[in-house]
């Protein structure tokens, strides 16, 4: 058991059984599965169609995506918007989520800056992500970043050695995709890399459709 563990009772007790994914989102504000929730503005759920063909699953809120309560409303939300469009892909039609639901940062001044979560945060939250997929039942999740392809897959895999491969997943998503997170793109902005970083993300989204 990590440490700490123990003080992290999971999210389980507070996801409605066999519920929808309207009735997730009214009960994750609820959740104190983990220490995250007592320092985040607020939970952060998902956002799209709960019948959609594509979910997206990212790491964690920003610190936008915390005070506004939507998932990827930042400026890597706005690349992943356009690498969709460039794609063929209706960003309406997707569903986007997170491994884990509330941003974990910590202060340097008057600015919070992100924290990775935690294997610990990616299991406590691990219920929530179960429950979504389960109430989606998508053809195809997409994993956005490393920390949001173990949430799905429950191992660490290596974003080089299976980028844009189709990965045979669990019944309520047997196919899955991963690529980088856009915000790896987004820091990649203004220098020459950032046109081949683009469509490179563009490929791995088409690769999941």
């Amino acid at each position: 058991m990590a440490p700490g563990a123990e003080e992290r009772p999971g999210a389980q007790r507070w996801v409605p059984a066999e519920g929808d994914v309207d009735a997730l989102r009214a009960a994750a504000p609820g959740c104190r599965g983990c220490e995250l929730w007592a320092d985040a503005t607020q939970v952060v759920f998902s956002a799209g169609p709960s019948d959609a063909r594509v979910v997206l699953v990212g790491e964690q809120p920003g610190d936008r995506e915390d005070r506004e309560g939507e998932p990827f409303v930042g400026p890597a939300g706005r690349v992943l918007a356009d690498a969709l469009a460039a794609a063929g892909i209706d960003p309406e039609s997707v569903y986007t989520t997170n491994a884990v639901k509330h941003f974990r940062f910590v202060d340097r001044g008057k600015r919070r800056i992100h924290k990775k979560p935690g294997v610990a945060h990616l299991q406590a939250c691990g219920p929530w992500l179960a429950a979504e997929l389960a109430a989606v039942r998508p053809e195809v999740v997409l994993c956005l970043g490393a920390t949001a392809a173990r949430g799905v897959l429950g191992r660490a895999v290596r974003i080089g050695d299976v980028r844009g491969e189709v990965l045979e997943g669990e019944e309520a998503a047997p196919r899955v995709v991963v690529t980088t997170h856009p915000s790896a793109v987004v820091r990649l902005r203004g220098k020459p890399e950032f046109d081949a970083a683009f469509e490179e993300f563009v490929a791995d989204l088409r690769a999941a459709t």
